[in-house]
């Protein structure tokens, strides 16, 4: 009897187990993080062999929580952090050199090379996406480049590229024997190599940036009713369950959300902070800063296409106020922290410890906090901190509105931030819109449940799905339009300073 969906979710600090019932509601969740290395500053990377037996134990523990065997799922689904990037020998399995994070900026002077007498949206028309350091393909680049008898197997064909949903589902489906070498729309759109059109590989950038066509996997679509492939019985789940579902994780927050419609948006407050808005069936290209990519594709039908605006710094903002400088013990205490103040004093921080993302896409940018007088005490930097993330989404939004002509109305939330509630509200008061959080917030890993489950016919189609969302809060403004235009203005002044701050 297959009852349940499982989806692994692989963040950018933690791997996480979660079974999911037909209503969308959790039977059991299990989480395991992982070391995250800094070599250099800058550089950001993950084990991948760690991140792969994390993601055999978070299975075996989710299983052992609900009670339930692997054979009780009707399929699996991922969905993971976007653009980190891997490179492996398809005959042992082991990586070349640890995968290159996301947020790393080690292949700034790639991109600037790549820019050079073409400028940062040199493959944007193709790809929906400047050139910076965010994307895969030039960490793909770099690791040719860089890491011994690389390029070698690769030419070869003996070595194979993956974003981590394609290293984990090779892996699942056998690794080494036969394993399925994939990877969905959604995460082939965030690797400035597909062509937003075609859904294909770009031969012409691949050449560009002197990449072997042969590592790269198929690209299918994010909920796939043609099985990628099944578990093996000798794996974590002890069953052959079909993997047939991935997407990014923004774009399976999306799903998980149920923004089917045009126009629809959603935030994800996480490590980093992520606004996407359903577009339609055609891309619109941006001339605000942010990204055109994918939302999702089902079987053969159109893609349904997103702008998004990615912020690198929100939730790891608290972490690094916990960790660096230990003003809290605990990210809920920030919270507590921040209410014993009123307002800000007068302070702003802008996070941009690896460069700024959309829409201004400096790398040269790095963090400050401006405004300060002797009157600010650490309840004034925790308001700041927080306020950060609100500020940077009303960024993301002032330049979707510009570019898709369509005035926000209504923002769905998820993500760990969404817990605090002096966010939430000072969210809505600067973005002058209501900000709903939904009754499960595992959005994330629920999208991608959701892609696998269709897959198989667990859920019958989109309208199912969208009889699973319910409401739990929503947050609406109680600020003063001169109040709010006088904090944004400040907060704009306080990012002009961080430009231009490496050479």
């Amino acid at each position: 009897m297959t009852s349940y969906v499982g989806a692994l979710d692989q963040g950018t600090t933690s791997n996480r187990f979660i079974i999911f019932d037909h209503k969308g509601q959790i039977i059991s969740v299990d989480q395991k993080e992982h070391k995250q290395i800094f070599p250099r500053p800058g550089w950001v990377e993950h084990n991948p062999s760690e991140i792969w037996q994390n993601t055999q134990d978070v299975i075996r523990g989710a299983l052992a929580k609900a009670n339930i065997t692997g054979s009780e799922l009707a399929a699996i689904g991922i969905t993971n952090q976007r653009e980190t990037t891997v490179i492996w020998d398809k005959n042992t399995g082991l990586p070349f050199t640890s995968a290159i994070v996301w947020q790393c900026t080690r292949t700034d002077k790639i991109c600037k090379k790549l820019m050079q007498d073409h400028g940062q949206n040199r493959f944007r028309d193709k790809t929906g996406l400047p050139i910076a350091t965010y994307f895969s393909g030039p960490k793909i680049k770099w690791i040719l480049d860089n890491v011994p008898h690389a390029r070698a197997a690769a030419d070869k064909g003996e070595a194979l590229f993956g974003t981590m949903e394609t290293w984990i589902i090779w892996w699942l489906t056998g690794g080494p024997n036969k394993g399925s070498h994939i990877t969905d729309v959604t995460n082939a759109s965030r690797t400035l190599l597909m062509d937003l059109n075609s859904l294909q590989w770009d031969e012409q950038i691949l050449k560009i940036m002197e990449i072997p066509p042969q590592i790269l996997p198929r690209i299918v679509p994010s909920s796939d009713t043609r099985t990628w492939g099944v578990t093996s019985k000798e794996g974590p789940l002890n069953a052959e369950i079909p993997v047939c579902g991935a997407l990014g994780d923004q774009q399976a927050a999306m799903v998980g959300q149920t923004c089917f419609n045009m126009g629809e948006a959603k935030n994800t407050y996480g490590t980093g902070c992520f606004l996407l808005l359903n577009t339609g069936s055609t891309p619109t290209s941006s001339r605000q800063g942010l990204l055109t990519t994918i939302g999702y594709q089902i079987n053969d039908q159109p893609p349904v296409y997103c702008l998004e605006g990615s912020i690198a710094v929100t939730g790891a903002l608290v972490q690094w106020l916990r960790d660096n400088l230990r003003l809290i013990s605990s990210v809920p205490e920030i919270e507590s922290l921040a209410t014993t103040v009123e307002d800000n004093g007068g302070a702003y921080f802008v996070p941009a410890f690896s460069g700024l993302f959309a829409p201004y896409w400096h790398s040269d940018a790095r963090g400050v906090i401006a405004g300060l007088t002797r009157y600010v005490n650490k309840g004034h930097i925790a308001r700041a901190v927080l306020e950060a993330t609100a500020y940077q989404t009303r960024d993301i939004m002032e330049a979707m509105n510009k570019d898709s002509g369509v005035k926000l109305t209504k923002l769905k939330v998820d993500g760990g931030m969404v817990a605090n509630e002096l966010l939430m509200q000072f969210q809505s008061d600067i973005l002058d819109v209501p900000v709903i959080r939904p009754k499960i917030t595992e959005t994330t890993a629920l999208g991608a449940a959701y892609a696998a489950g269709l897959a198989v016919g667990f859920w019958s189609d989109l309208e199912d799905l969208r009889r699973n969302w319910t409401e739990d809060k929503t947050w609406h403004p109680a600020m003063s339009p001169d109040v709010r235009e006088k904090y944004y203005l400040e907060w704009k002044k306080a990012v002009d300073r961080t430009f231009n701050w490496i050479e």
